[in-house]
């Protein structure tokens, strides 16, 4: 059995991953729409950088219609040694096979009789720890097929590069010489090269939990839904569920038999935030530090202005004078309430045109704020960092978006910090943990969009590429809709706090 190099990083995020990749491939989710722009963007970069090398012979595996075509992906190998063989100088998207193990290289450069440089692209802004193993996994490939390595490098994106016209490869592209790191690394990427063909010689499946996981985050939020493709809907309130968890604690926790956050005891190895959320699951009732949250509430100023962005970002600027991955606001959504008992009133902008967003959203937004009263925004250092980045870009405006900085609260704070903590929270403080929470009646799981990656992907696929045109009104509609929730809800928890306390 073969195991190619992106069955190889599946296995270090969790070693069953790679057995049930091998075996059980039903049991892993397909990439989603939001996954699969992130690979489109990868792609897009991938174009940039392999025009470094304008007289390379590029290989390959898949079709015009950028779907997987299997006879080419199994010609690959014969194809490269052959160009090998020629002296070609570089070979981008070129495969070996050796030993059972596999790998296409994205550029592999010659530099001696069997001697090559080799090099990763990847659309990240820096060298991330996961490419090391992924060139070393690359280098014993090469080695085992007779060959020698002779440097090892990262293309990534240099996020300081501004667009100005064209794009340019050179100066969007920065490459990271990470000979060293690979070297160092090899001796325990062969060992676990040995460790991934043990797991696929197990008839049963490994242990999947995901205390081996080897990544936070959202890895570990997409092997819950493979635990739940394997073994069934998992509790609602499983350990599982606990707040930012680690190896160690989920280890201690599954040692001792415990499935169920009320089960936990609180003499455990918990976090200060782990432990306000079991207390919480364990008496069933909120904990709110009155205290707090008053004081809280008494520093903001009326009229109240509730401000949410909705932004893109994309590797490839889409406009000269940004930066690659910079947010870029097209949208916002403002509720403003002038005093404690008046109406709620609704301000909004979106743009609807391909072209910097900026200016006429700068326009509108200093027309519907008035010169006082409280900002309030969720996580306010997005919107704080999207004033500054606006206002270095319109000078006019740079005043006026500062003041508004110097006035923005962040509603965020009380559930951060812990002075409201609710089981249902499940050790989060994003408005989409918070809202359901506390009101339940008001949900973002009816909206055609329901997140901010999702607001992004559709308006950039509508708008910049001009895709389904005739869906644009609908699209534009549910970008309304989508970003005047967050802003109402943002209300609706401010109006819940003060009616608490």
């Amino acid at each position: 059995m073969v195991i190619s190099k992106s069955e190889f990083m599946l296995f270090l995020k969790h070693p069953t991953w790679l057995w049930l990749k091998k075996y059980d491939k039903s049991k892993l989710p397909e990439p989603d729409e939001d996954l699969q722009a992130l690979f489109d963007e990868g792609t897009l970069f991938e174009g940039y950088a392999e025009k470094m090398f304008p007289h390379a012979v590029k290989l390959g595996y898949k079709n015009d219609d950028n779907i997987f075509s299997g006879t080419k992906y199994y010609a690959l190998p014969e194809s490269t040694a052959k160009e090998i063989e020629k002296g070609t100088k570089v070979i981008l998207q070129g495969r070996l096979e050796a030993n059972n193990i596999t790998a296409i290289f994205d550029v592999l450069e010659k530099v001696g009789d069997k001697t090559f440089d080799l090099y990763e692209i990847k659309s990240s802004t820096s060298v991330k720890t996961e490419h090391i193993p992924d060139l070393a996994f690359q280098s014993i490939v090469l080695e085992s097929s007779g060959f020698s390595v002779r440097n090892m490098f990262v293309l990534h994106v240099n996020n300081k590069y501004v667009r100005k016209g064209e794009i340019n490869p050179e100066e969007i592209t920065e490459k990271s010489d990470v000979t060293e790191e690979v070297k160092e690394a090899l001796e325990e990427t062969r060992e676990n090269i040995k460790k991934a063909f043990e797991i696929l010689k197990k008839k049963e499946l490994p242990d999947i939990s995901p205390r081996h996981l080897k990544q936070g985050g959202d890895v570990f939020e997409e092997w819950l839904s493979i635990i739940q493709a394997i073994k069934g809907e998992l509790p609602r309130y499983s350990i599982y569920k606990i707040a930012r968890p680690d190896s160690k604690t989920l280890a201690w926790l599954e040692d001792n038999g415990i499935e169920l956050l009320a089960d936990i005891p609180l003499d455990g190895p918990l976090t200060e935030k782990q432990l306000q959320q079991v207390e919480a699951m364990k008496s069933g009732e909120q904990h709110i530090n009155t205290e707090e949250i008053r004081n809280f509430l008494s520093d903001l100023e009326y009229p109240l202005y509730f401000l949410d962005y909705e932004t893109l970002a994309g590797v490839i600027p889409a406009f000269d004078g940004y930066r690659p991955y910079q947010q870029v606001p097209f949208q916002y959504s403002l509720h403003i309430l002038e005093k404690p008992d008046g109406e709620l009133k609704h301000k909004e902008y979106l743009h609807t045109e391909n072209s910097d967003p900026v200016p006429n959203l700068l326009k509108h937004l200093q027309e519907d704020f008035g010169p006082k009263g409280s900002v309030i925004s969720w996580y306010m250092t997005f919107e704080k960092s999207r004033n500054t980045e606006m206002g270095k870009r319109e000078p006019k405006y740079e005043k006026f978006l500062s003041g508004i900085n110097d006035r923005m609260v962040d509603l965020m704070i009380p559930f951060s910090k812990g002075w409201f903590v609710d089981k249902d929270f499940f050790g989060r403080a994003s408005i989409k943990s918070v809202l359901p929470a506390l009101l339940p009646d008001v949900s973002y799981k009816g909206l055609n969009i329901s997140h901010g990656g999702q607001a992004q992907r559709e308006w950039m696929q509508t708008v910049l590429e001009g895709k389904n045109p005739k869906d644009k009104d609908q699209v534009m509609k549910d970008l309304r809709e989508y970003c005047g929730l967050d802003t109402y809800a943002m209300y609706l928890i401010f109006k819940y706090l003060g009616e608490k306390i």
